[in-house]
């Protein structure tokens, strides 16, 4: 097989999984609603089921379900019929996934659950079928041929019912007013969460650790306390404690090429007054921002009464993973 056939065939299936995702918007309708409402209104959890390649996609669709607001989780239908079961209550709503609507596994749950009085919303290629007439919403995800050019391997279907519930996820996520902060809760762990949830105040040099000099300190003493608090800066204060300026690493390079006097120069005439400050409850995401807007590497925090609560600096964010 040429590259030339390679390219042709991966256009070829691109095309008609893109014309078969195309073909859904016209489906949304009463039964689209109806499913929101249904699952909306759930008490319990949303328990999402699928045999083979649409197990695999019902199980992206309840974790995807799970992180925007819908408790949810995938049961296997096989081992459903095997005491899994017992994972599903009456307060509970199944969403139920099957090309064909006749699944045999799926189909042997169906007088169970009719019995328990669980709701069902299914997505099948197949209106008509048993799934489809046994549910309480039923969503239509069928293509008009799989990608496959076999037309056997599930490749358009199983796109089309991924997208379907990714659909449902979003308009349940929207009904709910849901967050980015309800987001981060579910991510606590990862990259985002740690953007979305990690104040300034959770990483912040505070206490003993905020270097500080004041105005008639002379830069050779402010140098001292630049290299025992390791942050390349030092914050400079009046006689009251309260913030006058800031004295960095560019500013030493600046006075010394001057050929300044250190031990006789007091930081007052050195310090730099224009001095980017944050407060504790912003969001470390945004001070790096800060940080990378006004390309430095620190920035002072001030608390509701404009005194100095800490300073947080570049690598401190960087150790919090949020680069």
């Amino acid at each position: 097989m040429s590259q030339t056939s390679f390219a042709h065939s991966a256009r070829r299936t691109i095309r008609m999984e893109s014309e078969a995702v195309a073909a859904l918007e016209a489906r949304i309708g009463a039964d689209f609603e109806r499913a929101c409402e249904l699952l909306l209104q759930t008490r319990g959890r949303v328990i999402v089921t699928g045999m083979g390649k649409s197990g695999h996609i019902a199980r992206k669709i309840a974790a995807t379900l799970a992180s925007t607001g819908t408790p949810a989780f995938f049961v296997h239908p096989g081992e459903a019929s095997h005491g899994d079961m017992g994972m599903i209550t009456p307060q509970d709503s199944v969403i139920a996934l099957s090309n064909s609507g006749a699944v045999a596994e799926i189909v042997t749950l169906l007088p169970l659950l009719k019995r328990m009085g669980t709701t069902l919303v299914s997505m099948t290629g197949k209106p008509d079928s048993v799934l489809a007439r046994a549910s309480d919403a039923h969503l239509d995800t069928g293509v008009a041929t799989e990608a496959c050019p076999l037309d056997l391997a599930p490749t358009s279907s199983t796109t089309t019912a991924l997208v379907m519930g990714d659909a449902l996820a979003i308009a349940l996520l929207e009904a709910r007013g849901f967050t980015a902060d309800d987001f981060a809760f579910s991510h606590p762990g990862g990259t985002l969460g740690r953007k979305l949830l990690l104040k300034v105040a959770d990483i912040m040099r505070s206490g003993p650790a905020i270097p500080r000099v004041e105005r008639t300190t002379t830069v050779a003493e402010a140098l001292l306390e630049i290299s025992d608090k390791g942050l390349g800066m030092t914050t400079v204060v009046d006689t009251r404690g309260q913030l006058v300026g800031i004295f960095t690493d560019g500013d030493l390079r600046r006075t010394l090429k001057a050929r300044i006097d250190i031990n006789r120069t007091p930081m007052g005439e050195l310090m730099s007054s224009g001095a980017k400050t944050v407060t504790p409850d912003m969001l470390a995401a945004e001070a790096m921002r800060i940080m990378e807007a006004n390309e430095i590497s620190s920035l002072v925090v001030m608390d509701n009464k404009r005194s100095i609560a800490g300073v947080i600096h570049l690598k401190d964010l960087l150790h919090a993973g949020l680069a």
